[in-house]
């Protein structure tokens, strides 16, 4: 059974929220606001966490910025604010995927399902899955394992997921509008930024100058691919 983190201030959601969860067949622990989060995960290890990103204590940007350093653990965020730069920050801190308030439980549900199928497909392979080579990277499938010049890259789960999709494809195009169906898994409509930030991060941590990327390119006017050989 899988155990999943609610971290919101405000009580009812939290009821809510785990309430349902159990319902679909979840593990479900909870936390006030981020300080209280980060004990709650450092003793539960959760399998994901759904996070609050407006929240008094210790918001959701501090507690991704330090549970971040501690664990790998895949985050959705909740955000009130429709503005495009809360979403992009949570994101560009490491959340996987977001959904604004108010939102309807099988969206939630859905979204929650869908990070965690990417994620034990990634732990889970039967090994069937070759090991992806080009220039000094090297993604391993099976192991859930990013290496670059032999030093482990941590990548969030769909950071991972992004690489492997322009890895098993060098030199192909992809729109953010493929790349944002198949990290998702879902009909939802599509937040295309989304491919964009994760784009970068993953550049910060596998280009030599993210600036001038040698492994994930741009492709003007289309989206992305893998250029390195």
């Amino acid at each position: 059974m899988k155990t999943i983190l609610v971290v919101d201030d405000t009580d009812a959601l939290r009821i809510m929220v785990k309430k349902y969860l159990v319902g679909e067949g979840f593990r479900v622990v909870t936390a006030k606001d981020g300080r209280e989060a980060l004990f709650v995960a450092r003793d539960e290890k959760p399998d994901l966490i759904v996070l609050d990103l407006m929240m008094p204590e210790m918001d959701g940007y501090d507690f991704m910025r330090v549970h971040g350093r501690e664990a790998d653990t895949p985050v959705i965020i909740l955000t009130a604010k429709m503005e495009e730069s809360d979403k992009v920050l949570g994101l560009e801190l490491g959340a996987d995927d977001y959904v604004t308030k108010p939102f309807g439980m099988k969206e939630l549900t859905a979204r929650v399902r869908a990070v965690l199928r990417r994620l034990e497909k990634s732990q889970t392979s039967n090994g069937s899955n070759a090991v992806l080579r080009a220039g000094d990277l090297m993604l391993d499938p099976d192991s859930y394992l990013v290496q670059l010049s032999g030093q482990n890259i941590n990548l969030t789960p769909s950071e991972f997921d992004l690489l492997a999709v322009l890895m098993r494809n060098p030199g192909r195009a992809f729109s953010r509008a493929d790349l944002l169906d198949m990290l998702q898994g879902t009909s939802f409509e599509g937040y295309e930024r989304t491919i964009d930030v994760h784009v970068r991060n993953l550049r910060t941590k596998i280009e030599l100058d993210p600036s001038n990327p040698e492994y994930v390119e741009t492709v003007y006017g289309v989206g992305y691919r893998f250029g390195k050989k």
